[in-house]
């Protein structure tokens, strides 16, 4: 018996993990806590300065993007210090906001229905007793560094911080599917949470794969997050993990899960999360009329970590250069620097690989043009052969942003 085994028997613990803190009220955050200090995301478009605060339960300071429902964000600096992003700074991003505040760990279900031979009703302990599997894997917002485009656009406004990468424990999504027997004819499987809208009428959330993708055996129901149990904010008792593609995927507090024989063509699949089909995603501000398609896979991106923006140094003739990359739905190949704005590259050495959908450490040394104020570069191409441009790309969703991300410092 391990750690996990033991889930139903912190049930009661867990049940009041909200409680308290009026999480379904804006007011309750008026108070001392909310804002001990504020960060400057740098963002072209205003205003950059948000709260830092530390008032919501298990987590510990984060960049708070919004109160209801909870939108918390990474400080970049945390992802200097390993690849995998601690429990209690891993982002927060919810789609409804009336979320439950008690989970009641020893009731709670997960329903498998629709086009099955056998409807399942799966209790957390007898989840448990499937077979599991762990995987890292990133799991990043579509509108990551949304607060980046320019023009700007309408959503939170993320700096680089709305992704986090996790040890996943769970079972494959494989295995409980086939503990219900997929009919023939099975085209789609839609997930559902307990999330709920507050305006009535609204759509529930749910997002669908295809029924291949969702038997690949990468897709797993995770109930474990880097060792420990999934903090509530991140959708205990049991999420989706879809490694590879965008967190709308990652449905948290996965409550119930609907075989379709045809496409989903509800609000979230149909309408919501939808991308320009056009290379990169990317249209030019004030476009119309263009096809679009529901967003799926990530796109490789790298960051640097080690120097943030306008920091000031001491002047070398070379400096150390530290950061973390991703390959999207591929692995990391090479990630290259540059510090006179991509004229000159120099190639990075790389840290462990954790696997191709995980975060992946990189070290460099790259000599410095000049005194001043200087542009620092990192740019990931991935096992793919896919490279990060240098040019940003623009859609009316802020949506998959990719291209080569600058750091200034200044160098005196």
């Amino acid at each position: 018996m391990d750690r996990f085994d033991t889930l139903l028997a912190h049930a009661t613990s867990r049940r009041r993990l909200l409680g308290g803190i009026g999480i379904g009220s804006a007011a309750a955050f008026a108070g001392p806590g909310l804002a001990e200090t504020l960060a400057n995301l740098a963002l072209p478009g205003g205003p950059s300065e948000r709260p830092i605060t530390n008032a919501f339960p298990g987590k510990g300071s984060m960049i708070l993007q919004r109160i209801h429902p909870p939108l918390l964000e990474t400080p970049i600096e945390v992802f200097d210090q390993d690849v995998f992003t601690p429990n209690d700074r891993f982002f927060v991003r919810w789609h409804w906001a009336e979320i439950p505040t008690s989970i009641d760990a020893t009731t709670y279900r997960l329903t498998v229905r629709g086009h099955v031979a056998r409807q399942l009703s799966i209790s957390l302990e007898e989840l448990l007793r499937l077979p599991r599997v762990e995987m890292a894997a990133v799991n990043q917002c579509s509108g990551n560094s949304r607060g980046l485009f320019e023009p700007r656009v309408p959503g939170a406004q993320w700096r680089h911080g709305a992704m986090g990468n996790a040890k996943w424990l769970g079972v494959r999504l494989r295995d409980l599917l086939d503990l219900a027997g997929i009919k023939p004819g099975a085209v789609t499987v839609r997930f559902g949470a307990l999330d709920q809208p507050v305006v009535a009428g609204a759509p529930d959330f749910g997002k669908s794969l295809g029924i291949d993708h969702a038997r690949d055996g990468d897709v797993m129901i995770a109930f474990g997050m880097n060792g420990e149990q999934l903090p509530l904010l991140n959708g205990f008792p049991i999420r989706l993990i879809v490694p590879g593609w965008y967190s709308t995927y990652w449905v948290k507090m996965l409550n119930d899960i609907e075989v379709l024989p045809g496409p989903d063509d509800e609000y979230w699949m149909a309408k919501a999360y939808k991308v320009p089909a056009t290379p990169g995603a990317n249209v030019a501000p004030g476009a119309k009329n263009y096809p679009a398609v529901p967003i799926s896979r990530m796109v490789p991106r790298s960051w640097i970590t080690s120097l943030s923006e306008d920091q000031t140094i001491a002047f070398e003739a070379a400096i150390p250069l530290g950061g973390i990359a991703m390959g999207g739905d591929a692995g990391v190949a090479r990630v290259d620097v540059s510090a006179d704005g991509g004229h000159t590259w120099y190639k990075s050495v790389l840290g462990p690989d954790q696997g191709k959908y995980s975060f992946r450490r990189w070290d460099a040394r790259v000599p410095l043009p000049r005194r001043g104020r200087v542009a620092l570069m990192s740019r990931c191409t991935s096992t793919s052969g896919v490279t990060q441009p240098m040019k940003p790309i623009w859609n009316p969703g802020g949506f998959m942003r990719a291209n080569v991300e600058t750091t200034h410092i200044i160098a005196a």
